[in-house]
């Protein structure tokens, strides 16, 4: 899943990158409000994580530009203004959670997983193919009851391809919500993470549970028990 994160303190800016990229998010940086709605225009995301002090274009500001056309995109507020009007007129304008700083990692990483799930319309947490099973929360991969262990851009691939079950995805769409912004859409990337994706599935069973659809983009394969 892609995610934007829009915070001026670069020690917790890189604390934000590094914790997020362990759990197999692929994070793009803007340390300015400017920045951070020229990616937002440029780019498709699945979540933003925004500072309400920002420079040159605060935080709110870039909230209200965002709603002004986009209810769809999760926004979670991250803010060292603790006063209850501060985080009122924050929800009120449109964003779906407020994180007071200090925090914990583990309480943005659940809040993050929540706003997600609510992302997909409320689909279970354990997404099911076959003998394949995909825990959103736990961030695991079992196969027949054994885990798969897999690679945050494999699991990302995965878990993305899960989520739209019964759609082609194409390589595009797929690189806008499993890499960040320094990839390269034309590199083999996809190609070797999606080959050995499908290499570690299939040491743990015959069935193919991904086809690629010759200039189409990929999908996962349903059978008549799913």
């Amino acid at each position: 899943m892609r995610i934007l994160i829009v915070e001026d303190e670069k020690d917790l800016h890189g604390i934000l990158v590094r914790g997020l990229k362990k759990r197999g998010y692929a994070p793009d940086s803007a340390y300015d409000g400017k920045k951070a709605l020229e990616l937002y225009h440029i780019n498709t995301y699945d979540l933003i994580l925004l500072d309400l002090n920002l420079p040159i274009i605060s935080g709110l500001e870039v909230l209200r530009q965002i709603r002004e056309k986009d209810m769809h995109t999760k926004i979670l507020i991250l803010s060292a203004q603790t006063a209850i009007d501060d985080r009122v007129r924050g929800l009120d304008m449109g964003a779906n959670d407020y994180l007071i700083k200090p925090f914990d990692f583990r309480e943005l990483d659940a809040r993050i997983r929540t706003l997600l799930r609510m992302d997909y319309k409320l689909k279970p947490r354990v997404l099911t193919l076959h003998d394949l099973s995909l825990d959103l929360a736990a961030s695991s991969v079992h196969i027949k009851g054994r885990e798969v262990h897999l690679t945050p851009k494999e699991y990302g691939i995965l878990a993305y391809l899960l989520l739209n079950k019964g759609n082609i995805v194409s390589g595009e769409e797929l690189f806008e919500h499993v890499w960040n912004n320094e990839a390269d859409e034309f590199s083999k990337a996809l190609k070797f993470h999606m080959h050995s994706l499908k290499k570690k599935l299939s040491e743990y069973s015959d069935y193919e549970y991904i086809e690629n659809k010759r200039g189409l983009g990929y999908r996962v394969i349903i059978d008549e028990k799913d």
